[in-house]
C-alpha cells in the first residue's frame, strides 16, 4: 500500500518518526497547538486528527487514535508499516482499580492484561503478552517522577467493553493488582512487537469507578497535560 492509506491523507514525509497518541482528536489539536512549534495538520479523515511540529528542535506529531483496540489498530498500523514511524506513545486516560490511585494521576502502563480478541490474528500457540519498551518506560516514570507528578508503573486492564455486561469484571482485575482500565495499550503494544517498533503508554486517571469521582469530557480533552509534558521528554 501506497500513502496517503485509506485513514491517514498524510504525504510521504510528513509523520515524525515518533508519534503522540492520544484517543480524541481534539486533545491531540490541544497538545500540537501548546507544545510544538510551527505545528501543521496533515490528516482531517474521519475527523482524526494529525499534527507535526517540533520541540526544542526535534520533529514530533500528534495523531489520534480514536476509542478501542481496533481503532487504535488500525491507525498504529499505518504509522508504523507505511509511514516510517519508529515509536508510538499513547497519552490517554484510565479509569483507576486501586484506591491509592487519585484523578490525575499517572500510569505508565508496563504491560497489558486484556480479554480482546484482536490478539488472535498473531496466531502464538499461547497467550501473548503486550509489553511496553522497557527503556521508553523507565524513562517515563522517572521523568514524571523528576517533573513532581504522582506517577507508578504496572499492569494495566485494555478492555473491549466500556459498559459491561459483568458488574463484577472489574472487581476481579483489580484483585489481581491490575492498575487501571483502558482500551487501547494492548493492541498498540502487540502492533509494535510485529513491526520491530516502540510503543508505550502513559495514561491519565480519569474516573475512580470504586470510589464514584469522574472528570467531565471537557477536563479530559484539555487538562490532562502532565502526561503529553512527560511523553514529550522522550523524544
Amino acid at each position: 500500500m501506497s500513502v496517503p492509506t485509506p485513514h491517514i491523507g498524510a504525504a510521504e514525509g510528513a509523520i515524525a518518526p515518533v508519534v503522540l497518541m492520544p484517543g480524541d482528536p481534539l486533545r491531540a489539536k490541544m497538545i500540537a497547538e501548546t507544545y510544538l512549534e510551527s505545528p501543521v495538520c496533515y490528516n482531517q479523515v474521519r475527523g482524526m486528527l494529525g499534527y507535526t511540529g517540533t520541540y526544542h528542535g526535534k520533529p514530533v506529531s500528534v495523531q489520534g487514535s480514536g476509542m478501542g483496540m481496533p481503532s487504535i489498530g488500525i491507525y498504529s498500523y499505518e504509522l508504523f508499516h507505511f509511514y516510517g514511524v519508529e515509536t508510538i506513545i499513547r497519552v490517554g486516560s484510565a479509569g483507576a482499580l486501586q484506591d491509592f490511585l487519585e484523578i490525575g494521576d499517572l500510569v505508565v502502563a508496563a504491560g497489558c492484561s486484556s480479554f480482546t480478541k484482536y490478539l488472535d490474528q498473531f496466531g502464538t500457540p499461547g497467550a501473548f503478552a503486550p509489553l511496553a519498551d522497557f527503556d521508553l518506560a523507565a524513562k517515563a516514570a522517572e521523568t514524571a517522577r523528576r517533573k513532581g507528578f504522582r506517577c507508578i508503573a504496572g499492569n494495566v486492564l485494555s478492555s473491549d467493553t466500556f459498559y459491561d455486561d459483568d458488574s463484577q469484571a472489574l472487581k476481579k482485575w483489580r484483585k489481581m493488582g491490575v492498575l487501571a482500565v483502558e482500551m487501547e495499550a494492548a493492541a498498540l503494544y502487540a502492533n509494535a512487537a510485529r513491526a520491530g517498533k516502540k510503543a508505550l503508554a502513559i495514561l491519565t486517571i480519569s474516573d475512580c469507578p470504586f470510589k464514584g469521582t469522574a472528570t467531565t469530557s471537557e477536563e479530559r480533552q484539555n487538562s490532562f497535560t502532565a502526561m503529553a509534558e512527560t511523553a514529550l521528554e522522550l523524544i
